[in-house]
């Protein structure tokens, strides 16, 4: 295990550090694009949320659900149940002692794969495409957790 004072000079943390900022702020994204499909198709949750659209019972009309916002929230979740995982599962395994091009490997494919599920979610592509990159990430992440287990338990 790398000690705190060496994490800037180690390269496959530093690698985490940029991968892991990519899909954090990726996902942070989500929130404005939400944002956005809720102003665009005045579609709020909120009754304070309707009050630049009128007062009263004119407003209560935006009080709705929209396909269009509720896929990009279903996308955003998504992100939330993957990421979040990814994050502290990669964390360990940066610190477990992988090969370079093992654990640059590992990055790449759950970023690409979370980038892919994004647009698969938003444009929307047909299935299985989706589907198929949520698997590609979720399997990265639970490979960096075997490895991390095989290292701490010596499995």
């Amino acid at each position: 295990m790398a000690k705190s004072t060496q994490l800037i000079d180690n390269e496959v943390f530093r690698a985490y550090a940029t991968y892991t900022g990519i899909v954090l702020l990726k996902m942070m994204l989500m929130s404005l694009i939400t944002a956005y499909f809720r102003i665009t198709r005045k579609a709020f949750v909120n009754p304070e949320d309707t009050a630049s659209f009128g007062k009263g019972e004119s407003a209560k009309k935006f009080l709705r659900t929209d396909p269009d916002v509720e896929r990009v929230r279903r996308g955003h979740l998504n992100d939330l149940e993957n990421i979040v995982p990814f994050v502290g599962i990669g964390l360990l395994y940066a610190l477990s002692g992988p090969e370079l091009s093992t654990a640059l490997l590992h990055f790449r494919i759950f970023v690409g794969a979370r980038i892919f599920h994004t647009f698969a979610y938003l444009i929307p592509l047909p299935q299985p495409g989706r589907g198929l990159s949520w698997a590609v990430g979720y399997s990265v992440t639970f490979s960096m957790a075997y490895r991390v287990l095989k290292t701490a338990w010596l499995l």
